[in-house]
C-alpha cells in the first residue's frame, strides 16, 4: 500500500463515485480503478461495491477508510512539521500541558528562549491525564507540566519547582459571591458545588471542607471544561486551582480561605542534561519567581 492508494481510497469513499473521484484526483478513471483493485488485493477484502448509481462501501471498507483518514492526516502533519523544522530548526523541545492556562507565561517564555536558541523549536502539546507522563517516559515529550504530589513517586524523573497554585472560587460575574474579597466555607451555604472531575488532592480537601462545614448541594462534573460550562449556565459554582484560570475575564475568580496550595512543577527525565532544556526550565522558573500575580 502506498500513499497514492490511500489518497485514492479516501476520495472514492467521500464521493462514492469513481468518475467524480477520478476528476477530483486529476487521473483517468481506469487508472483509479486499477489502483483500488490493487489495494483490495493487497489487503485481502473489498472496499467498494459498484451499483447502478455509483459505489457503496462494504462494512470492512467503511472501517478501513475511516482508519486511513487518520493515517493520512497524521502523515500530512508529519511531512509539514518536517518541512518547517528542516527550513529553520536543528532541534526541538516539546512541552506537554493539560490546558492552555497551565503555564501562564508560556508565550513570553517561548519568545525569550527563541532569542537565546533561535535554531531550537519549542512545541507545545496539550495532553490531559497520565498520557503526558507516558509520553515523557517513552521519550516523545521533553517536559511535562504537572503537580508535585502526583509526580514525586516516579523513578527516573526529575522535578523542577515552578510555583504554588492557590484555590479559588469560580462564579459568574453577577453572582453575589463575586463581590467578596475572600470566600469562606460558610459563604457557600445552600449553594450547588461542582466536585469531582479528577480534582487533585489539595482541591478535594477544600471541597470536603465546604461539605463538612455547611450544607451544600453537590454535582459531579467530569472535567474542568464541563464544570465551567455548568457555572456559565448558573447550574452551580466550583473551587479550582489558580493555574486553570485563563484570565479572559469570563468568570470571577475569588480567593478561597484555605492554607492548602498546589505545588506545580516541570518534570523531565533524570538523564536529560541538554543545555537548551535546562535553560528553558530556568527561564520558566525566573518568570514565576518575579511574578507579581498570585496563581
Amino acid at each position: 500500500m502506498n500513499t497514492k492508494q490511500i489518497e485514492y481510497a479516501i476520495e472514492v469513499s467521500h464521493t462514492l463515485n469513481f468518475r467524480r473521484a477520478s476528476e477530483n484526483l486529476f487521473i483517468s478513471q481506469p487508472a483509479l480503478t486499477y489502483q483500488i483493485q490493487a489495494l483490495e488485493e493487497e489487503i485481502g477484502f473489498e472496499l467498494f461495491i459498484r451499483t447502478g448509481k455509483g459505489v457503496v462501501l462494504t462494512p470492512a471498507g467503511d472501517q478501513f477508510c475511516k482508519s486511513i483518514v487518520r493515517i493520512d492526516n497524521a502523515l500530512k502533519n508529519a511531512i509539514e512539521d518536517g518541512r518547517r523544522f528542516n527550513s529553520k530548526y536543528k532541534e526541538s523541545l516539546t512541552i506537554a500541558v493539560p490546558l492552555r492556562s497551565a503555564i501562564y507565561f508560556l508565550p513570553q517564555i517561548m519568545k525569550d528562549f527563541a532569542t537565546e536558541f533561535p535554531t531550537i523549536s519549542v512545541q507545545v502539546h496539550y495532553i490531559y491525564g497520565n498520557e503526558r507522563i507516558d509520553a515523557l517516559l517513552r521519550g516523545e515529550i521533553d517536559l511535562v507540566f504537572g503537580l508535585q504530589r502526583e509526580l514525586c513517586h516516579l523513578s527516573n524523573i526529575k522535578l523542577h519547582h515552578l510555583f504554588n497554585s492557590h484555590i479559588y472560587l469560580i462564579t459568574n460575574k453577577g453572582d453575589p459571591l463575586a463581590k467578596l474579597n475572600k470566600i469562606k466555607p460558610t459563604d457557600l451555604k445552600g449553594r450547588t458545588l461542582m466536585v469531582g472531575g479528577g480534582s487533585p488532592y489539595e482541591l478535594r480537601i477544600a471541597q470536603q471542607l465546604v461539605i463538612d462545614t455547611v450544607h451544600v448541594h453537590t454535582i459531579n462534573s467530569r472535567d474542568h471544561m464541563t464544570t465551567l460550562t455548568n457555572v456559565a449556565a448558573d447550574l452551580g459554582i466550583c473551587l479550582s486551582p489558580g493555574f486553570c484560570n485563563d484570565h479572559l475575564g469570563e468568570f470571577e475568580w475569588t480567593p478561597f480561605d484555605i492554607e492548602e496550595s498546589i505545588e506545580c512543577v516541570f518534570a523531565s527525565k533524570k538523564d536529560d542534561h541538554r543545555k537548551s532544556l535546562i535553560r528553558l526550565i530556568e527561564i520558566t522558573q525566573n518568570y514565576y519567581h518575579m511574578a507579581a500575580i498570585q496563581l
